[in-house]
């Protein structure tokens, strides 16, 4: 409940902020009241939005228009949220806040696993999806920013490689992708080696939710990263939160 509190408090604030003017949204939902509700509450918020309601209009759609965001629902006609966010990936990296009915984990794992940023579970708030809007575009803003200065800037923990300036990881010599929010995610806790990061921390720290004390988020990304990077590189303490591993010398 704090977190979403946190949210909504910023809503407002994040608009001023950050205008939504010149950034386009598409927002992919069958059901048309939903849709029309979520085009309306980021209209008003200053974005741009186009509407698909299936999977395939949804990849073409983002294929001409080049949005700057996906607002994805996962249950959709054609082929489901999941292929969209494959299909689009493939073509560009665009920041996805995916949208599921189901409270289920693993639907949010296998989301975050095919490149989706966040997620949302139905019934949810509009000023709170306006807000995590708010948040990823400001977050891929700063990346943006981050590799155009020119500097090295990689970390090198044993075998993992962290590029900040290209935002690139690789383990063992390969690259690994990673979402914007899973990069985030690993150069917070590269930034302490070792040292244990409360969920809260993280959640300040990553997606901005300040005085939040929802952890489920968290949780599900650390997953999805220790898939990508080996989960023996992400120390779990129970009750506090997670450290990074790395090699002793």
């Amino acid at each position: 409940m704090a977190d979403r509190q946190a949210l909504n408090g910023r809503a407002d604030h994040a608009a001023a902020v950050t205008p939504g003017a010149q950034r386009r949204v598409l927002v992919v939902e069958d059901d048309p009241t939903i849709g029309q509700a979520i085009s309306a509450r980021l209209r008003a918020e200053g974005f741009q939005v186009r509407t698909a309601g299936d999977g395939p209009a949804a990849v073409a759609t983002a294929a001409e228009w080049g949005p700057d965001l996906l607002v994805l629902d996962v249950m959709l006609p054609g082929f489901d949220g999941l292929e969209v966010c494959r299909r689009v990936q493939a073509q560009r990296l665009v920041p996805v806040l995916m949208l599921t009915a189901r409270d289920d984990e693993t639907d949010m794992l296998v989301g975050l696993g095919v490149g989706a940023d966040d997620y949302m579970t139905k019934p949810f708030s509009m000023r709170e999806l306006a807000a995590r809007v708010h948040v990823l575009l400001r977050r891929v803003e700063r990346a943006t920013q981050a590799a155009g200065a020119a500097r090295d800037d990689t970390l090198r923990l044993g075998e993992l490689e962290i590029d900040h300036t290209e935002r690139r990881v690789r383990v063992g010599g390969d690259d690994v992708h990673l979402t914007p929010t899973e990069f985030e995610l690993l150069a917070c806790l590269a930034n302490q080696p070792r040292a244990v990061l409360s969920r809260e921390q993280l959640l300040v720290e990553v997606w901005e939710w300040e005085d939040a004390s929802g952890t489920r988020t968290v949780d599900s990304h650390i997953k999805a990263l220790r898939r990508k990077i080996g989960a023996e590189r992400i120390r779990t303490v129970h009750g506090v939160g997670y450290a990074l591993e790395t090699p002793v010398t």
